[in-house]
């Protein structure tokens, strides 16, 4: 899709505090040699009373406040999210409207986005659609968030070569201005990469109880079955087809984007899916930065944004091309670009 008439107006994150990766080594949650390999130095992690859904409650508000818009503004809720959310058979998305969206006014629709670590992509194209199809009110809100831990999940071993950090991460679109145009996005979608998140087991009854997230398992019996070449074959051809889409569609060239805000993963992914591959510089990506927080599921693209603006590491007339990827497998990619820099004197924290 192109656009000419959206804008992000404002974008948050509540991150909680980094645990280092020295100090998983000396807790017994991960090698010196697995932290090497990743490249991470810390990772985020959140307090026992904490959820994915408060998190992301956190930014929204703050999102929100920084967009200038009223909570009445809001037409559509999206919440994207990748792992348990803390009940059964409840909204989330619900959960996080009532807190970012109070007051008297006639609520919003709320609804969950499932699309793994694509999810918050996936809540921009949708929200920007949706704003498209004329919807009275003038903005949508979306949020991203998750924690993870035992005993389903192990960050630092459940998907190895990614580190998954606890954080939650918003983004306000809107049709009456903002800080960035957004230009136009593209998702691409590869359905044959499905069992590389399945492998071999069978579907789970709610009565079985919680497996333990082994995703590299899943993925040596997936690669047994249709072979490493082809699966590689698919998972590059479809990054290629949404980066470069989403670039023509905007009228770029790839040597005309200024930031990259790619996916929290470990160095060597980077390396493989776009350092070499599009011969991008890391320094100029926001690899630096999210080393030290690891992968927020769905949020990586919201903070990351977030990120480069409260650092200021952006200008008017900046290009950045946000890129995500999620199990299924979706691609997505978006050229937004910088019309101002707004201020915004706190940094994300958990607040």
């Amino acid at each position: 899709m192109t656009f000419d008439d959206l804008y992000i107006a404002g974008c948050a994150a509540s991150l909680p505090p980094e645990v280092t990766a020295g100090e998983a080594v000396a807790r017994g949650e991960c090698s010196a040699a697995e932290a090497t390999r990743t490249g991470i130095t810390s990772v985020t992690v959140a307090a026992p009373e904490d959820s994915g859904p408060a998190l992301a409650a956190r930014a929204a508000t703050r999102a929100l406040e920084r967009a200038g818009h009223h909570p009445s503004d809001i037409g559509l809720v999206l919440h994207a999210t990748l792992y348990d959310q803390g009940h059964d058979l409840w909204s989330s998305a619900a959960y996080v409207q009532s807190l970012a969206l109070p007051g008297e006014h006639e609520p919003c629709p709320a609804l969950e986005v499932r699309q793994v670590s694509n999810g918050g992509m996936a809540a921009v194209e949708l929200g920007a659609a949706f704003l498209r199809a004329g919807t009275a009110r003038p903005a949508v809100l979306l949020t991203a968030g998750d924690v993870f831990g035992p005993p389903g999940f192990d960050r630092w071993h459940s998907d190895p070569g990614t580190v998954y950090a606890d954080g939650g991460a918003a983004l306000v679109i809107s049709r009456t201005g903002g800080f960035a145009r957004l230009r136009s996005l593209v998702t691409v979608s590869e359905p044959r990469l499905e069992g590389m998140h399945r492998g071999d087991h069978p579907f789970a009854l709610p009565e079985e109880g919680p497996r333990r997230v082994d995703l590299d398992e899943c993925k040596r019996q997936f690669l047994d079955r249709v072979g490493r070449q082809s699966a590689i074959a698919w998972v590059s051809g479809g990054q290629r087809r949404a980066l470069t889409r989403a670039l023509e569609e905007a009228g770029a060239e790839l040597t005309d984007i200024d930031r990259f805000v790619l996916p929290h993963l470990g160095r060597r992914r980077l390396e493989a899916t776009y350092f070499r591959p599009f011969g991008i510089d890391p320094e100029r990506t926001t690899w630096p930065w999210s080393r030290g927080i690891g992968h927020l599921g769905a949020g990586d693209q919201f903070a990351g944004l977030t990120h480069l603006l409260e650092t200021k590491q952006l200008a008017p007339g900046d290009r950045v091309l946000l890129v995500g990827v999620g199990a299924g497998f979706t691609w997505s990619a978006a050229v937004v670009d910088i019309d101002e820099v707004p201020y915004w004197p706190e940094p994300s924290a958990l607040g």
